[in-house]
């Protein structure tokens, strides 16, 4: 397309132009969104999180839980949402990574805990999005039931708050439920170079 001259490159635009205006003027159901992020790529929580702060952008309540996380941990998020008060409730539902902690019993019991969290989050309907970072993770290693998490997904979901569901590995029943799947791949990443997480980018 750069070999277009002006006159040209306009008519090909005129006529994109046309196609996405019939597309909007199409598209008049109005619903929340069931949305997930998997893929062995980087940037799924990311993504998640810039749904956050796009809510909060416009002054609406969010919700957030983390699986598999830790309160011990200083991540850059958590002190990003602490400023916000009460438009924010973030919950962390974990004790760290699961080859740190070598406790499957524990692991799925700070999960379902995590889970009850999310459920009361969401059943609300007073927030406007709600982030279950890395409850795909729980649900691949089936620390939490997959039935039951996307039957409440895809049925009791308010239609005023968005869901998104972040981590790899996705089950196939989620993945179907959603309205948006995004699976990220990873194409290059610095820590098979040997470098380590940094500061504003891993955490």
């Amino acid at each position: 397309m750069s070999d277009l001259s002006n006159e040209d490159h306009r008519e090909a635009m005129k006529a994109l132009k046309a196609e996405q205006d019939a597309r909007i003027i199409a598209a008049t159901e109005e619903k929340s969104l069931l949305i997930v992020n998997t893929g062995d790529g980087k940037g799924k929580s990311t993504s998640g999180f810039g749904l956050v702060i796009r809510n909060l952008g416009w002054n609406l309540p969010v919700g957030i839980v983390q699986f598999g996380k830790s309160e011990k941990w200083i991540t850059g998020e958590a002190r990003f949402f602490a400023r916000f008060g009460d438009l924010v409730t973030h919950s962390i539902a974990g004790d760290g990574f699961t080859w740190d902690t070598q406790d499957r019993e524990g692991d799925i019991a700070r999960a379902r805990a995590g889970w009850e969290e999310a459920k009361a989050m969401i059943s609300t309907g007073k927030l406007s999005l709600v982030l279950l970072d890395e409850i795909n993770i729980m649900l691949s290693y089936r620390y939490l039931p997959v039935d039951e998490v996307v039957s409440f997904l895809a049925t009791k979901r308010p239609a005023t708050t968005h869901v998104v569901a972040t981590g790899r590995g996705a089950p196939e029943a989620l993945c179907a439920a959603a309205d948006l799947v995004t699976e990220m791949r990873e194409v290059k990443h610095p820590f098979h170079a040997g470098i380590k997480a940094q500061r504003g980018v891993e955490f």
